[in-house]
């Protein structure tokens, strides 16, 4: 169903969570921390769209970044690497909300997201993983985590 950057969030496995964390401040309460599920994925970059992805992410349109915070994604960042002349993206993001389906179908039915996407999807190059499901990013397997 969601082919595309923000949409495959919703398709990807999970790869690790954190613990219960509790608030740290002098809080006499000592609420507790949402869980926090953190998320790896991978997927190429077409050579000749490097720049031009490079520059929708240098400026990031509010609309889509504001859709992003309301969907309870947190610390959310896209890497580009270079491994035998193929470009793969990485991307590692963190999820603090309830329910990631219906955060997930949130994001897709925002039209500005949509629109976004209608930008992004063709610069991207899927792993054979992810294009034998029709989709864009691929999920990565959570080895080691460091609080």
């Amino acid at each position: 169903m969601f082919k595309n950057l923000m949409g495959m969030l919703a398709l990807v496995m999970l790869l690790g969570a954190c613990g219960d964390v509790k608030n740290k401040s002098e809080n006499p309460v000592n609420a507790e921390q949402p869980k926090v599920q953190r998320f790896g994925m991978v997927t190429g970059l077409k050579r000749e769209k490097m720049d031009y992805y490079k520059q929708l992410h240098a400026d990031t349109w509010p609309s889509v970044l504001r859709t992003i915070t309301a969907c309870n994604i947190r610390n959310y960042s896209i890497y580009l690497k270079e491994v035998n002349d193929s470009l793969l993206l990485f991307s590692y993001f963190e999820y603090t909300g309830s329910d990631f389906d219906a955060d997930m179908k949130k994001m897709a039915a925002d039209s500005a997201t949509q629109r976004w996407w209608k930008e992004t999807d063709p610069c991207q190059q899927p792993l054979p993983d992810a294009a034998s499901k029709n989709q864009i990013w691929s999920s990565m397997e959570e080895v080691f985590h460091q609080d």
